[in-house]
């Protein structure tokens, strides 16, 4: 992909559309990973597309390309969250769709209710995370990155990471463990 890096500071429209193609799957699931919104993760992708396209002249080649197209899609994954955040403390409805394979043995109308509502919570936890929580369980259980990728990606330690998603899961156990123990 670094081949790419040259023709994309060029201004050569085969390049943009070759980026595109080989990273547009990949930014658009980690920002409906973070996001959980279909919709929020399109923007937020074409978002990254255009930040990478007048940015691309401030890559140094100090980490892999890859590496710093993940950290600019973290970045703008940031500033959606800190946006709805603001949002919903504002007072305004923030609708979530969720987008999900329902792939499940009761596809009776029943079964399928109770398992969008598993879903829902799991959504619901992951978002009570903090942000680096969110980013760094997201990363690793949704994205399937390394301790290693994590911290590049993020521009930490790997024990930090490690330390991150350690307490991300006490947490979403927590939080699961007491929205079970209030809906009886």
């Amino acid at each position: 992909m670094t081949d790419l890096v040259t023709p994309l500071m060029n201004n050569e429209e085969w390049a943009y559309r070759q980026f595109v193609k080989e990273y547009g799957k990949r930014i658009y699931n980690i920002c409906f990973y973070i996001l959980h919104d279909p919709s929020e993760a399109e923007d937020t992708t074409q978002e990254v597309f255009i930040s990478v396209f007048q940015s691309i002249h401030s890559f140094r080649g100090d980490a892999l390309f890859s590496t710093w197209i993940h950290r600019l899609t973290l970045n703008k994954c940031n500033e959606k969250l800190r946006f709805i955040n603001r949002k919903k403390r504002k007072g305004d409805m923030v609708l979530i769709e969720k987008q999900v394979d329902l792939a499940s043995q009761d596809t009776s109308p029943e079964g399928l209710l109770i398992k969008n509502e598993e879903i829902a919570l799991l959504f619901d936890a992951i978002r009570s995370l903090s942000e680096n929580q969110h980013i760094a369980y997201t990363l690793h259980n949704m994205q399937e990155m390394s301790y290693a990728e994590i911290a590049e990606n993020m521009n930490i330690s790997v024990s930090a990471v490690e330390s991150l998603i350690f307490r991300a899961k006490q947490n979403l156990k927590k939080y699961l463990i007491e929205k079970l123990n209030t809906d009886d």
